[in-house]
């Protein structure tokens, strides 16, 4: 177990905007940073973060949290997982307590496909570097290839021993089960026997974008006829090949900074790239894009070339992966390479500096590509040519209109001109393709439950917060969670009269008026530190509080925009403002919103001794108690309008 001090020391080292940042491309909006979701699809960027904070929060899909649940819920691991991974990164070294060897067999049961994985890219490392056959065979290929030890460890190249059973004995001596290093890929059973699968085989670890070992790509040596070049891991738990993306890990850093990625084919063509100074550039290991390889880009950047060799049929095949990018609204462009080559010869017989500036004079859109590649194929036939119209059209249909008008009027007049079809035609089937996805995607959300896309909120780029569900809140729900923000946000700061800010909360409202469960937890919460340090805690303190419930209410703090007590202007005239200078407005208005509440919680109570009294001379002395109260209540409201309006002046 990992000590509660190492915990709050991972929580303070680690800044949520730089760890983010490896996942994401963040852009600085006002006081807070945004970028695309990384949990759903959308195209307008609806992912808060505040660095202040130290939280995130999506207005679209409702995911918010922590540095701690960003890596859990991106990464898909534990709790620990998470702050190990944070400690690995910002080299901190953690406490923890001996594990039982039940929490270490449920530990092993959690991270087995995890722990085996990097055990066994460890292990073709070693046996490439450290053993005679690996050195032999597997190094001297790499060093064919002009690969040298630095980019060997970048990638964490390694060898599997032509022997058939070399893995699966060392798999086994570690006391990995051979179920699971069946499940991994690693070995096959075959008539009661194992054996490895990747035997004589150099190895290419495919690894997510923090680093973790996800599957292998292992590229045979010997000619063989009858065995592929390439195998991959077959499909688990951790290793999808439809979101993955080889390299990513390695270039994710370069990608943002440079605000492009290139998209190559095989692991080859990255890892000469990089050896040549190229380092934003990924690959999809054979496959066509898919959306899921597409999102992970675009957390990254929007501008998207992709380099092929001279091959037309892979070509064509790949061209049809494409509109998807164009529908995300990613800038497209391709580059052909000269006959004969691909990224990995290119550059290393060119270098880095005739690449960039090959690819500068060579880069076209992918609209233009496609009528180009096509046309050389159509000629004089009229049933070729209405399949490129149609292919083109449908390809234009993609553009989102609203973002790129003028880009989709371009292809429009392009397409028409190069195709030599009428423009009104050409506009009719565009709109067709259009029509049919809308009504396609209608069906698909009639039948299954999908979260609505950010289009739905069309007055987002207007507002500097966006507003979602406070709006479904009681005023009283609202208010109270309006209370336990500004405890929050501002308990420590100055308040005349009073020790501070929570001093003056804590004084003058009585907790009992608060009824929301977690929100009356989060008041006791705080005064219990208070009380048991002599200090009040911050906003961090919360943030890294173990109850999750607790981290995602944090995140719902990002809206403290919204207005949280629309039947003070209603009903009253009074505007609630908001912003670091009028803290002390912030705190005074939930203060004196359960003041009022506590009053007239009296009224009532008076009201009905008034409804249930017999005697005059205690009647009218009710009477006249409950119209003092009602004078309190106007003269609070008053004080209270009054002090709004002259800090608005």
């Amino acid at each position: 177990m990992i000590a509660q001090n190492s915990i709050q020391e991972v929580m303070n080292r680690a800044d949520i905007l730089e760890v983010l940042g490896q996942f994401i491309r963040l852009k600085k909006r006002g006081a807070n940073h945004i970028a695309n979701c990384p949990f759903h699809n959308e195209k307008t960027p609806s992912f808060y973060v505040s660095g202040a904070k130290g939280i995130y929060k999506c207005f679209g899909c409702g995911k918010g949290g922590n540095v701690v649940t960003f890596i859990q819920e991106h990464e898909k691991l534990t709790y620990p997982e998470s702050i190990r991974w944070l400690a690995d990164y910002y080299k901190i070294e953690l406490e923890e307590s001996e594990k039982t060897p039940e929490q270490q067999q449920q530990q092993l049961a959690e991270e087995s496909l995890r722990i085996l994985n990097e055990w066994a890219a460890q292990y073709f490392q070693d046996t490439l570097l450290n053993t005679d056959e690996g050195q032999a065979i597997g190094l001297s290929y790499f060093k064919q290839r002009g690969y040298k030890k630095d980019i060997i460890d970048k990638f964490r190249l390694g060898y599997n021993p032509e022997e058939g059973h070399a893995v699966y004995k060392a798999g086994k001596q570690k006391g990995y089960s051979a179920e699971l290093l069946e499940k991994a890929g690693l070995v096959k059973n075959r008539n009661g026997q194992y054996y490895d699968v990747y035997r004589g085989r150099v190895i290419f670890p495919i690894q997510s974008m923090t680093g973790r070992v996800l599957g292998f790509g292992a590229r045979i040596l010997k000619s063989n006829e009858k065995a592929p070049k390439y195998i991959n891991t077959p499909e688990n738990e951790l290793y999808n090949k439809s979101r993955i993306l080889y390299g990513m890990y390695q270039s994710r850093q370069a990608i943002s900074k440079l605000d492009e990625c290139f998209l190559v084919e095989g692991y080859t063509d990255v890892i000469s790239l990089h050896m040549g100074g190229v380092e934003n550039v990924v690959a999809s290991s054979g496959t066509s894009l898919t959306e899921d390889q597409l999102r992970a880009i675009g957390h990254l950047t929007r501008n998207l070339t992709i380099l092929y060799d001279g091959d037309a049929a892979g070509v064509k095949a790949a061209l049809r992966g494409l509109d998807m990018a164009l529908g995300q609204s990613f800038n497209v462009q391709l580059v052909l390479l000269p006959e004969g080559e691909d990224p990995d010869s290119f550059i290393q017989k060119s270098g880095a500096a005739r690449f960039h500036e090959y690819v500068k004079e060579n880069k076209q859109d992918v609209i233009g590509f496609r009528m180009e590649v096509g046309m050389r194929d159509v000629g004089n036939d009229p049933v070729k040519k209405s399949k490129l119209v149609n292919e083109v059209a449908e390809s234009i249909s993609r553009i989102n209109k609203a973002e790129d008008f003028a880009l989709q009027d371009h292809y429009i007049r392009e397409a028409s001109r190069k195709l030599s079809v009428d423009e009104a035609g050409l506009v009719n089937l565009i709109n067709k393709y259009i029509r049919e996805r809308i009504d396609q995607e209608s069906r698909q959300k009639r039948t299954t439950e999908r979260l609505p896309e950010q289009e739905a909120y069309p007055e987002y780029d207007t507002i500097t917060e966006p507003q979602p569900e406070i709006q479904k809140k009681s005023s009283d729900e609202a208010q109270e969670w309006q209370l336990i923000r500004v405890l929050i946000e501002h308990g420590a700061k100055v308040m005349e009269g009073y020790a501070n800010a929570a001093d003056f909360i804590y004084q003058r409202i009585d907790p009992d008026l608060i009824e929301t469960p977690m929100a009356r937890q989060l008041f006791d919460i705080y005064f219990a530190f208070r009380e048991a340090y002599q200090t009040v805690p911050d906003m961090s303190y919360f943030v890294s509080y173990p109850d999750q419930q607790i981290q995602q209410q944090m995140s719902n703090f990002m809206q403290a925009g919204e207005d949280v007590s629309p039947k003070w202007k209603e009903n009253y005239g009074i505007e609630t403002m908001h912003g670091d200078l009028n803290y002390i407005n912030e705190v005074e208005s939930p203060v004196a919103y359960f003041e009022i509440k506590k009053l007239k919680g009296i009224q009532a109570e008076v009201w009905e001794r008034i409804g249930k009294e017999q005697d005059p001379t205690r009647m009218a002395a009710l009477m006249k108690k409950f119209l003092e109260l009602k004078e309190s209540e106007k003269d609070m409201l008053k004080r209270m309008h009054t002090v709004i309006f002259k800090m608005r002046n």
